[in-house]
């Protein structure tokens, strides 16, 4: 049997054991559900879902009340929001907003990653999603979001602008054309602060 006593050793050795418990701790129950298609930590390993980490809380808390509400349409979690309560979305959106984020490994292409720099920079991208793409409040982040999720929502923001959908993005997108929108994502998907 081991004996504790109070030296730097044992504070670090309990400090080791105690951590996990700590984080664990702050992981609210729902977000194991997430994890399923949001990836862990909220970090999608499957290209055509979101990753959630490092997203603002303002903004995960928004679209979690829009799907719970039905104003904004995702099938795939329409029974898992359904009435889930407020004090459960705030708690999703603190964990997710402060989790690490880990994109995924994407190969740079330097052709589609300058002409989708240079569309960012004619759009105005960095002024709402900030020049670093990290978002704020209620605008998402983009750096290191999946490509493919990025190119199809570019798309439906595009071409179906409806209830739960920023206006602004529709007329930003309004003209661009399919290439456009798939070097906007390479370069968002694949940008380093």
């Amino acid at each position: 049997m081991t004996s504790w006593r109070r030296d730097g050793n044992n504070k670090v050795a309990l400090a080791a054991l105690l951590l996990p418990l700590a984080v664990a701790a702050q992981e609210p129950p729902a977000a194991a559900i997430c994890a399923a298609c949001h990836g862990p930590g909220g970090n999608a390993t499957m290209p055509a879902y979101p990753s959630i980490a490092g997203q603002p809380k303002t903004f995960i808390e928004n679209q979690l009340v829009l799907i719970r509400e039905g104003l904004r349409d995702v099938p795939e979690m329409k029974d898992i929001v359904k009435g889930m309560s407020d004090e459960t979305i705030v708690a999703l959106a603190n964990f997710f907003s402060k989790a690490p984020v880990k994109p995924a490994a994407t190969p740079v292409d330097a052709a589609k990653a300058k002409a989708g720099a240079d569309i960012a920079g004619k759009a105005l991208c960095g002024s709402c999603h900030l020049p670093d793409y990290r978002g704020q409040n209620q605008v998402p982040r983009l750096a290191g979001q999946n490509e493919a999720f990025l190119n199809w929502s570019l798309r439906m923001f595009r071409d179906n602008p409806g209830p739960g959908r920023d206006t602004i993005m529709a007329a930003t997108l309004r003209g661009m054309t399919d290439a456009d929108l798939a070097n906007l994502a390479h370069y968002f998907a694949t940008y380093k602060p």
